[in-house]
């Protein structure tokens, strides 16, 4: 049987395990399990991530792995997302909208206090929420908070959210990362020390090593948090991942790049697998403030130059979905857009010659150092030159993509997952990376922002999916399907994972 095929046929295998158990996915080839797994139950744990944050403040910072560490665990948000992307209360005890879903109340939890002995209250809400919608705030999702028109606080335990548009995700937005509340007097330097209501306090920070959170005694619900001390390593190397893994150095990876060696976890004795949906979208971006790269053709160009299929089977091994545009399937008014600039060499070739491109056409490929975007820009590469493109490829760390990528503007292409679920406003973002400049889309974008009938929503956001495929601001390659490995003993860790959150309170030793 080809490699191909036996892969096919493996990854099918694991799925259809998937939908039998629902929860963690045991591959069943294992030997017996060694006599150490009788041992009692620990209270420690060592997970590991691929890339290690820029800091640890997630107000104040892009990079999604500051929420991996931080959101949950340090830090709490009024409500809280679980895998199944639903929402439950968490500093606050309620949250009910007005009818028109323009008035949101809060009602807080009570008793509840900061890691350095402030106590929680709406003052602290009101203070996270107008910094993050200042004028020179870093908050990537500032846009969420600058909907609020006006913040009352009827009593100190009590929040009313007056919204200049609807909101009928507002729940959901206020559990991500950039939602954290803090508290005022140590906000300002969260990043090195951070100070929040979660479970776990920072106990240590060997920068390029690991990160280590303890247990806090004084949580409210500390007697039900079952792990005294985790520690996060970061490990980048595919290769490194695994052997971590293997070796027992670590207990449990999510979303480890493990997707062409899961062949050696095929021990249900030692190792459990998930497999998960997500919410992320891995495209090829473009700085329209280039040329030619501000020529839409040239734009939909390079899209159709791009075989998705080969670049999920390059870079993830198959796993993941096609898309064509900015959203996934499984989110609220999804359309298929994989055929507004689908695979077409041809095509490619006489959109390029048709604005007066010559070729071969230089451009540089910067590439981050996670294993997708360096095995799937390869391959874009490849097929780029192809119709007459060549493709420049620089690996370079991950603080050089944040601040020269992202910050400056210091590209032409880059191979980047978005992982946050509702960041479709991004490309009404002025000044963002893309340099994408649309009329167009921000008045839809605020007829989308204004509107809380769900059908009438999910009609202009199916607008909205094709205007960005036309536009070809990015060519959309895949949604990933995310992979945990872990201990076969260590329960709680998300199979799905709508947001990136490494909830530690859930996990304990069976």
């Amino acid at each position: 049987m080809p490699a191909q095929q036996r892969r096919a046929a493996f990854r099918c295998a694991v799925r259809r395990a998937c939908l039998g158990a629902g929860l963690a996915l045991a591959l069943a080839l294992g030997a017996a399990a060694p006599a150490a797994l009788a041992q009692a139950k620990k209270d420690t744990a060592v997970l590991a991530m691929s890339l290690e944050p820029p800091g640890l403040d997630p107000t104040a910072g892009a990079a999604s792995a500051i929420g991996e560490v931080v959101l949950y665990n340090v830090f709490e948000t009024l409500f809280k997302i679980q895998s199944d992307g639903s929402t439950v209360p968490l500093l606050a005890t309620a949250g009910t909208p007005s009818a028109d879903l323009k008035t949101w109340t809060f009602t807080l939890r009570r008793g509840v206090k900061f890691h350095n002995g402030a106590a929680f209250d709406g003052q602290a809400v009101k203070f996270s929420f107008e910094r993050a919608a200042a004028p020179g705030s870093l908050n990537k999702d500032r846009a969420t908070f600058a909907n609020i028109e006006r913040i009352t606080l009827p009593d100190a335990h009590t929040v009313v959210l007056q919204l200049k548009n609807p909101n009928a995700d507002l729940l959901f937005q206020l559990g991500q990362a950039t939602s954290v509340i803090v508290e005022p007097g140590s906000a300002a330097s969260n990043a090195t020390q951070p100070v929040g209501t979660g479970p776990y306090r920072l106990e240590s920070w060997a920068r390029g090593s690991a990160v280590t959170l303890t247990r806090w005694p004084e949580h409210r619900d500390a007697a039900r948090v079952a792990l005294r001390r985790v520690q996060i390593r970061f490990i980048n190397e595919p290769a490194a991942q695994v052997a971590a893994l293997l070796s027992g150095d670590v207990d449990a990876f999510p979303r480890v790049s493990a997707a062409r060696s899961l062949k050696q976890f095929q021990n249900p004795q030692r190792f459990q697998l998930l497999v998960g949906a997500s919410r992320a979208k891995t495209i090829l971006a473009m700085n329209h403030q280039r040329k030619p790269l501000d020529d839409v053709r040239v734009r939909r160009a390079i899209a159709m130059a791009i075989d998705r299929a080969a670049v999920i089977e390059g870079s993830a091994e198959g796993y993941g979905v096609p898309i064509g545009s900015y959203y996934v399937p499984g989110a609220p008014g999804y359309v298929d857009t994989t055929a507004i600039n689908a695979y077409n060499p041809a095509q490619a070739r006489a959109l390029l010659k048709e604005a007066g491109v010559a070729t071969p056409l230089q451009l540089t490929m910067k590439l981050p150092p996670v294993p997708y975007a360096r095995q799937g820009g390869e391959v874009i590469a490849a097929m780029l030159a192809q119709v007459g493109i060549t493709a420049k490829i620089e690996n370079i760390e991950w603080a050089q993509w944040l601040s020269g990528v992202y910050g400056q503007k210091a590209y032409d292409l880059t191979v980047i997952s978005h992982v946050e679920p509702l960041d479709f406003g991004n490309f009404a973002r002025p000044n963002y990376y893309w340099g994408y400049e649309s009329a167009e889309f921000k008045a839809l974008w605020a007829r989308i922002q204004a509107t809380a009938q769900p059908a009438e929503r999910h009609k202009l956001l199916a607008e909205a999916q094709r205007l960005v495929a036309r536009d070809a601001v990015a060519a959309y390659l895949y949604q990933p399907t995310w992979l945990t490995v872990a201990h076969a003993r260590l329960q709680g860790l998300w199979k799905d994972a709508p947001i990136l959150a490494n909830d530690l309170s859930a996990l304990r030793w069976q």
